[in-house]
């Protein structure tokens, strides 16, 4: 896994549990950009020394996931809908991008907060994964879409992006935040805020109304501050847990080839949370 900030992550030992209980041996590495005083320039020689090393691919995080399709041969069709890649593979001498961010998203909705309205929802962060989120809710049925990104020509470019797609009426660039929580059914995280080194929540807590439902893409730590607060307020919520897991399943395929089994990797992931493996370096 190639990003910043990320020795917390738990996709090591959901992909190497996966494969132990498909009787393959898999070992999955991190290269945590912070950690190894590295910047986004090492990026490209990180993707041709992983190629010419055997490894059969790289997930992609925050904050590569956009950056990254420069130095790729090929997009998958989703990805390239999406503009942001999260899973890479090394097939054929080519470096091929795909996106299964959407997906996991999506799926992780549907199991954990299912029958919540979709009227108007409000979504934080326009980057990577804000452009899979969005394009998950919308691809779901949300009528009005509200993104909200300190970026304003990352904003830009997304809102452009989702109104060509799914028409103009349907997205819209949030101005003013506190006006529109107030108008939505829905909130979505999809900024790094709430990570272990990105302290704080995207949205103030007092803006939160028990009619919210709350999700946060999230996962290390669990509980976030915004879920916290949410949770207080009388939010439904739904953590960052379904998202990493459905993705992961979707990479692992891709990976490796073989059929992964979503509920058996929620099941490791369940027990990461009750005992943690020893961090990887």
């Amino acid at each position: 896994m190639v990003g910043r900030d990320i020795l917390a992550s738990r996709s090591p030992w959901l992909h190497e549990r996966e494969a132990d209980a498909l009787g393959v041996r898999l070992v999955y590495t991190i290269f945590d950009f912070a950690a190894r005083g590295w910047d986004e320039q090492q990026l490209p020689r990180l993707l041709k020394a992983a190629q010419l090393a055997g490894f059969s691919g790289l997930n992609v995080t925050h904050p590569y996931k956009q950056s990254v399709i420069a130095h790729l041969d090929e997009i998958s069709e989703g990805a390239r809908r999406i503009g942001a890649v999260n899973t890479v593979a090394f097939s054929a001498g080519r470096k091929v991008g795909y996106n299964t961010d959407v997906s996991g998203f999506a799926e992780s909705v549907r199991r954990g907060l299912p029958d919540v309205a979709l009227g108007h929802v409000v979504q934080m962060g326009a980057g990577g994964a804000g452009s899979a989120t969005a394009h998950a809710l919308l691809d779901m049925g949300v009528e009005r879409l509200t993104v909200f990104d300190k970026d304003a020509a990352r904003l830009s470019a997304l809102i452009n992006k989702l109104s060509h797609d799914f028409g103009a009426k349907r997205v819209q660039t949030g101005v003013d935040l506190i006006p529109a929580l107030a108008a939505a059914d829905g909130i979505v995280n999809a900024t790094p805020l709430g990570m272990l080194n990105h302290p704080g929540s995207a949205v103030p807590s007092d803006a939160l109304r028990p009619e919210h439902w709350v999700a946060d893409i999230v996962y290390f730590p669990l509980e976030t501050e915004l879920l916290r607060d949410a949770r207080r307020r009388g939010c439904r919520t739904l953590d960052g847990s379904g998202m990493v897991v459905h993705q992961a399943a979707e990479a692992f395929e891709i990976f490796t080839g073989l059929v992964a089994d979503s509920n058996r990797m929620l099941r490791s992931f369940v027990e990461y949370v009750s005992a943690p493996p020893l961090e990887v370096a």
